[in-house]
C-alpha cells in the first residue's frame, strides 16, 4: 500500500482524540487556525517543523508546524490557510504539496481551532524559512513522532489552573504544548512501521 493511501486509510478511521477544550471556550468564540503537517516521500518518512524565534511575542522559540490563522482569502477552508502559511514560512510551493486530508481540529487553550491538514511533499525540497516567522526548520522520522513512548505527560500551571500536557524532545529541540498535542493525537490514529 502506497504512503499515501496509508495515510488517508488512517484518517478516515475513528481514533480517540483529546485538546485543551477543558479551558472553557473562549469568550467570542474560537479563533480558526490550520497546520501543515508535512511529511517527506521517503522509504522512512519525516515529518517537517519549524522553530520559531527567540524574540516573537507569542509562542517564542517554540517548535510548531508551518500554520497560522485563516485569514479572509482563505475563504473559511483550512487547506487554504495551511499551505499559505507553509508557502509563507518555508517556501514550500503549495503544487509541490499533496493534500491527503484533515484530521479532528484540536482546540488550543490559548483560543484556536486548529486544522491539521495531512500532506505529503518531496524529500529534498529547497526549503527557505521567513526570518519573520521561522528561525530554523528540521525534519523528524515520522516513525519516532508517531511512537508514543517518546511523548511524556507532565503537568504544570498556565492562567491559574492546572494543566496536563505532551513534552518530546527530539536531539535537543523541544516539541510540547499544542504541536505535541496534535503529534499525540496522530499517534492514536496513525501506526507505522519503518
Amino acid at each position: 500500500m502506497s504512503l499515501a493511501a496509508q495515510l488517508a486509510r488512517a484518517l478516515a478511521a475513528d481514533a480517540p482524540h483529546e485538546d485543551e477544550a477543558d479551558f472553557g471556550a473562549p469568550e467570542g468564540g474560537y479563533r480558526e487556525a490550520a497546520v501543515l503537517v508535512p511529511i517527506t516521500r521517503r522509504a522512512a518518512p519525516g515529518v517537517i517543523l519549524t522553530q520559531r524565534p527567540e524574540w516573537l511575542r507569542s509562542h517564542a522559540g517554540q517548535v510548531a508546524f508551518p500554520g497560522g490563522k485563516l485569514e479572509p482569502e482563505d475563504e473559511h477552508n483550512a487547506v487554504s490557510a495551511a499551505l499559505r502559511e507553509a508557502e509563507e514560512e518555508l517556501a514550500i510551493p503549495p503544487a509541490q504539496v499533496e493534500v491527503i486530508g484533515t484530521a479532528e481540529p484540536y482546540l488550543s487553550g490559548s483560543g484556536f481551532r486548529i486544522v491539521p491538514v495531512i500532506a505529503l511533499v518531496p524529500p529534498d525540497l529547497d526549503l527557505t524559512p521567513c526570518p519573520d516567522e521561522v528561525a530554523d526548520w528540521f525534519e523528524v522520522p515520522l516513525a519516532w513522532l508517531l511512537d508514543r513512548g517518546n511523548a511524556e505527560r507532565k503537568t504544570g500551571v498556565w492562567r491559574g489552573a492546572s494543566r496536563t500536557y505532551y513534552d518530546m524532545d527530539w536531539h535537543g529541540r523541544r516539541i510540547w504544548g499544542v504541536t505535541a498535542g496534535i503529534i499525540a493525537n496522530l499517534s492514536r490514529r496513525l501506526t507505522w512501521d519503518q
